[in-house]
């Protein structure tokens, strides 16, 4: 099985960059993220991305700036630009240095997702469409999944929580960790037993036994671990 594709996410807004990491994640990529203009050109320095979501008002370095050190270089990794300067004057700027996309914010995560989908397609990088685990298959794209061919009835939360568990196989979460990347919330104002029902009603549908699971387990004191 190929690696899925490594997209960069470059934003100085925290919470732009882990709601936006955390859905590509969802999606099925690698994710990195860098908080300014020079973090992610020395992340890129470091190792090439096949994707970068870019906002353009960085500190310092500022996102045209980056993008215009990238195509410099000759390094035309696909760029979708992703920033609240939503002005014709900033959008034709960073298409005639060479971005291939351009979204303003506030974009919803789905459509910087598909976005991303589209322009790895085109540039001949797909991205993963589905994810198989023995007789489970997830499709990331039609949001559906089935397990010995047969559809699996899973709400959003439920099919969210499983492409997360399945997307990282052998990867330990906590159920605050879960809250955070798969509710967008918080064990401050969110009730973590939220997660323990959804464990609950995913084991009901995925597992022979599940009472006894072997897929989605128990790691006492931590969190939960999905094993393929």
């Amino acid at each position: 099985m190929s690696s899925p594709p490594d997209v960069l996410v470059v934003d100085d807004e925290p919470q732009v960059r882990e709601i936006v990491a955390t859905y590509l994640q969802l999606e099925g990529f690698t994710v990195r993220t860098a908080a300014d203009g020079t973090e992610a050109l020395a992340e890129l320095a470091r190792q090439r991305a096949d994707l970068v979501v870019l906002d353009l008002m960085l500190p310092g370095v500022d996102g045209l700036t980056v993008l215009r050190k990238l195509r410099a270089t000759g390094d035309q990794v696909p760029v979708i630009v992703l920033s609240a300067k939503g002005r014709e004057s900033e959008r034709v700027a960073g298409l005639e240095l060479g971005a291939d996309d351009y979204l303003a914010k506030p974009a919803s995560p789905r459509e910087v997702a598909a976005r991303v989908r589209a322009v790895l397609r085109s540039s001949g990088t797909a991205g993963p469409e589905t994810i198989e685990v023995g007789d489970l298959v997830i499709d990331l794209v039609g949001r559906r999944a089935t397990q010995r061919g047969e559809e699996l009835d899973l709400p959003p939360k439920e099919f969210d929580l499983l492409a997360r568990f399945a997307s990282t196989p052998g990867q330990v979460h906590s159920r605050g960790d879960l809250l955070r990347d798969v509710w967008g919330s918080s064990p401050d104002w969110q009730d973590p037993s939220t997660i323990t029902v959804h464990i609950r009603r995913l084991r009901r549908k995925i597992e022979a036994d599940p009472a006894q699971p072997l897929r989605l387990v128990t790691v006492y004191g931590v969190g939960y671990r999905f094993d393929p």
